[in-house]
C-alpha cells in the first residue's frame, strides 16, 4: 500500500459495519477506526485527518455534537455523517452543524467513496458544491464533476443559470424569470434557450427539463 493515502477517521460504533467499512475504504485511506463518540472527538482534534465519517449515533458524544465542538473549535476537517435517520428535518440538522454532507444507511460503497471525494475537493479550493443527482456542481469553481468523463467547466453564464435551477430544484422558472435573475436587460428570451442547449451539450441531454408553456426546471433531482 502506497504511505501517503489519505488519513480517514471512521467513528462506527457497530461491531459488523465498523471493521467491514474499515476494511473497504482502507483500499484507498489510510483508517483509523473508534467505536466511540469520545474517543472520535479526541482523535479528530488531533487535526490530523484528511476526512472524517461519523456515525450519527455514537455511544459518549453523538455525531452532530461531536461536528459542532469541531466547528466552533475552527477544526473545517471534510466531515461525512452517516445515519439511518433519513427525514429531511434529520438531513438537515447535520448539514447545520456544520457537516459537509451526510447518506443514509444502508449505502452503497460506490456512493460512499465517491461523497469522500466531493467533500475532499470542496475542502481543497473547488469550494461549496451542490449535488445534481450523481453530479457534483461547484459554483464557485465554474466547475461540475460528471459521474462519466470527470470535471467539466462552465462558462459564467453556464454556472448562474445552473446555480438558479439547482438551488431551487423543484421550481419551473419561465424565461422572462431566468431573464430576470442570470441575463442583461438586453438580451432576449431566445438566450434563455440558448443557455439551456449549452448545458444539455456539455453536461446530459436531462440536466434542464422543459416544461412546456412554463418554462424550465432542474431535470435531475438527489
Amino acid at each position: 500500500m502506497p504511505e501517503d493515502r489519505p488519513r480517514l477517521l471512521l467513528a462506527e460504533d457497530d461491531p459488523q459495519l465498523g471493521p467491514l467499512m474499515a476494511s473497504v475504504l482502507d483500499e484507498v485511506y489510510e483508517v483509523t477506526l473508534v467505536p466511540d463518540g469520545g474517543e472520535a472527538l479526541d482523535a479528530a482534534q488531533d487535526g490530523r485527518f484528511d476526512a472524517l465519517v461519523i456515525d450519527r449515533r455514537l455511544p459518549t458524544v453523538d455525531g452532530v455534537s461531536i461536528v459542532e465542538i469541531l466547528r466552533r473549535s475552527g477544526n473545517d476537517t471534510p466531515t461525512l455523517i452517516l445515519t439511518a435517520l433519513g427525514s429531511v428535518h434529520d438531513k438537515v440538522r447535520g448539514l447545520d452543524a456544520g457537516a459537509n454532507d451526510y447518506l443514509v444507511k444502508p449505502f452503497d460503497f460506490d456512493e460512499l467513496f465517491a461523497r469522500l471525494r466531493a467533500i475532499r475537493r470542496a475542502g481543497s479550493g473547488e469550494g461549496p458544491f451542490v449535488r445534481i443527482g450523481a453530479w457534483e456542481f461547484y459554483p464557485e469553481s465554474r466547475a461540475v464533476y460528471s459521474p462519466y468523463d470527470g470535471r467539466v467547466i462552465l462558462t459564467e453564464r453556464e454556472t448562474s443559470l445552473l446555480e438558479l435551477l439547482a438551488t431551487h430544484p423543484h421550481k419551473t422558472f419561465s424565461r422572462d424569470e431566468i431573464l430576470t435573475a442570470v441575463f442583461d436587460a438586453t438580451e432576449t428570451p431566445g438566450s434563455v434557450d440558448t443557455y439551456v442547449h449549452y448545458l444539455r451539450r456539455k453536461l446530459d441531454a436531462d440536466i434542464v427539463t422543459t416544461v412546456r408553456g412554463r418554462g424550465y426546471r432542474l431535470g435531475i433531482v438527489s
